[in-house]
């Protein structure tokens, strides 16, 4: 038997049913969907689904060859619950739901079902989620919030992290063997997958969801999923999960017009397309749909313990016209372009969230500068505790594409963010979006031959690990990998027998660890006490500089020239003291030429950079360094 949902109030089915139409049952799929059980001594399962618009539901199957109306459900709710117990199922049988609206008789998914048929086939399998035993309650136990604590986030696909040779995908117990140690390894503090619940295209990614409950097929069962996550928890890495709550694809089996009618969408034909994608928008007015999208945030966390939700396409959920020409959509009530839906659902999303995980990353992926993203709830804002910096992201790569004769006109695209870093809690993100398309690999955006790209990759990460916010980094681009990503083709691990290669992962573990080791590069990520701009007038030189400072009051100097000449004897105006270098991206081990010279260690009283003291530096062309106050 399964076990209950952690809500014991909704062990009464009535009441369940009531909260459910109300908008406020967080495990609804502990009522809804498929369960094994026991009634009056008969051992079957128990059949429910919300079809509101439906005239006759009946469940089908390999039990009953798949035979519409000879099982039929029950309505037992005005609003459209059906129930069926079925005697004599067993775990793994197949079964969809037969949906009559009128003279029309559909097959659909359970949109509750714990697990599928591997694509391109879709039925619903009976599954027994309980069972699993976990074995990382000691990393349970300590979980906190990671605003003061380092967060740094390797990006994965399961698809196309490692192919075998006949391009079969890894299995989720061949990624527990494969993927947790080389993540632990790399220093990486938490892995984040793309979308691992069901969905029937590839192409998509996993962000055309079509099963919500049900954890991908295509690398083995829910429980084997458990066992790839407990194995991360053991190593001490936690697991975040990009969920899309925003669409749904129109596969004629899935959600799409459920019942026949818009039930899972909206009524309204200017919300309910998203034409760019192909799919069909949620409705999150309709209060079934909110118990719906906030049990399946709250389904993630209690069954697969996870640590986090990267919550994708929020700007596409906010904005009425999101990628709509006029005359596609029509304003608010209040006359604006925001999705009041949307706002009041994140607001009752996060609020569930924090209330019962309160560990919990939720981050948002929002591309634009609506407010408060992540301030709580009950002071006006959306309740996310992070968000996607896309500005940053698309400020930074700009400028490391440009050749360095003419950044001085751009210099502010390195310097611009620190006017807004404070005004959310940030995530640096590297993602799979900025290495495919066209848009070139991460080593392939850099300017100039081959060792000018590998110089210049080596000092941004160096800024990117320096500048205030988390941070996140897509398979790959630890290895300088030159082909863009490919949902069909794993990653070029064979590019490691290249030397500037090889140098450049043994640099990408290094700065790894040495983030996860100095508190000044964390720590303090909400105000100036963490920041302090020693060098930013530097356009012409290429040369920028600041300080970080941890709580302590520990210090960590940064300095970049990002221009294409070196510069010998170069003054930096710093606080008194004395300083030793902690690490230069111009190292021979990472293929640097190991030019970075610290003229002096000591401090001398001549002023720059309105600092009364100083130090001298040789700085070699595109690189960049971390120097640490002697004690």
């Amino acid at each position: 038997m399964k076990k209950q949902c952690v809500d014991k109030n909704y062990n009464n089915n009535q009441l369940a049913l009531y909260h459910f139409h109300q908008g406020t049952n967080f495990c609804a799929y502990d009522y809804l969907g498929a369960h094994l059980t026991k009634i009056k001594g008969k051992n079957g399962v128990i059949f429910r689904v919300w079809a509101p618009n439906a005239t006759e539901v009946s469940v089908v199957g390999d039990f009953n060859c798949w035979e519409t109306g000879k099982n039929p459900m029950k309505r037992i709710s005005a609003f459209g619950v059906y129930e069926l117990f079925v005697q004599n199922l067993k775990e793994f049988d197949l079964y969809k739901f037969a949906i009559t609206t009128g003279k029309q008789t559909v097959l659909k998914i359970d949109p509750y079902a714990f697990y599928t048929e591997t694509p391109p086939n879709c039925a619903s399998k009976i599954y027994d989620l309980s069972g699993y035993n976990w074995q990382d309650s000691k990393y349970i136990s300590n979980r906190t919030s990671c605003y003061n604590k380092p967060l740094n986030i390797y990006e994965v696909n399961l698809l196309s992290w490692k192919k075998h040779a006949d391009g079969s995908c890894f299995s989720y117990l061949e990624l527990k063997e494969h993927l947790v140690q080389y993540v632990v390894d790399m220093g990486y503090t938490h892995v984040e997958f793309m979308p691992v619940s069901e969905y029937p295209y590839e192409g998509s990614w996993g962000y055309q969801i079509s099963n919500y409950f049900a954890i991908s097929s295509r690398f083995g069962t829910p429980k084997e999923f458990m066992a790839l996550i407990d194995e991360f928890h053991k190593n001490n890495i936690g697991v975040i999960i990009d969920w899309v709550p925003g669409h749904f694809p129109k596969d004629l089996f899935g959600l799409y017009m459920f019942d026949g009618t818009p039930c899972y969408e909206s009524q309204n034909l200017f919300r309910r397309e998203q034409k760019s994608w192909g799919t069909h928008a949620f409705d999150l007015k309709k209060k079934e749909v909110q118990s719906f999208l906030v049990s399946n945030a709250c389904f993630l966390f209690n069954e697969f313990h996870i640590d986090g939700l990267r919550v994708d396409a929020v700007a596409s959920m906010l904005y009425l016209d999101y990628d709509r020409k006029n005359g596609e959509w029509e304003t608010n009530e209040n006359g604006g372009n925001h999705n009041l839906d949307s706002i009041v659902f994140f607001k009752k999303l996060n609020s569930v969230i924090f209330n019962k995980f309160p560990y919990a990353l939720m981050i948002a992926e929002e591309s634009t500068a609506f407010p408060l993203v992540t301030k709580p709830a009950d002071v006006g804002g959306l309740g996310f505790n992070f968000k996607w910096n896309m500005g940053w992201m698309n400020d930074v790569l700009s400028y490391l594409k440009c050749d360095p004769y003419f950044r001085a006109s751009i210099h502010d695209k390195l310097t611009f963010s620190m006017m807004y870093a404070f005004s959310e809690n940030f995530i640096l993100p590297i993602s799979h979006d900025e290495v495919v398309h066209g848009k070139k690999s991460l080593i392939d955006k850099m300017h100039g031959n081959i060792e000018d790209k590998f110089s210049t990759l080596r000092a941004f990460e160096l800024y990117k690990f320096a500048h205030p916010g988390k941070k996140l980094n897509f398979m790959g681009n630890e290895f300088a990998q030159f082909k863009e990503w490919n949902y069909n083709e794993g990653l070029e691990f064979f590019m490691l027998k290249f030397p500037l290669h090889k140098k450049f992962n043994v640099f990408s573990k290094r700065i790894n660890y040495i983030y996860k080791n100095n508190a000044p590069l964390y720590e303090i990520e909400d105000s100036w006490l963490g920041f302090k701009w020693l060098a930013v007038d530097e356009k012409e030189k290429n040369v920028l500089a600041f300080l970080r400072r941890d709580t302590c009051g520990n210090k960590l100097v940064a300095i970049f020239n990002f221009s294409g000449v070196d510069y010998l004897n170069f003054r930096l105006g710093v606080d008194k003291g004395k300083y030793k270098v902690l690490i230069s991206s111009d190292q021979k081990a990472f293929g640097g030429q190991g030019r970075f010279k610290l003229k002096r260690t000591k401090t001398n009283k001549i002023k720059a950079h309105n600092s009364e003291h100083s130090i001298v530096i040789d700085l070699p062309k595109l690189s960049g360094a971390y120097l640490i106050e002697k004690v």
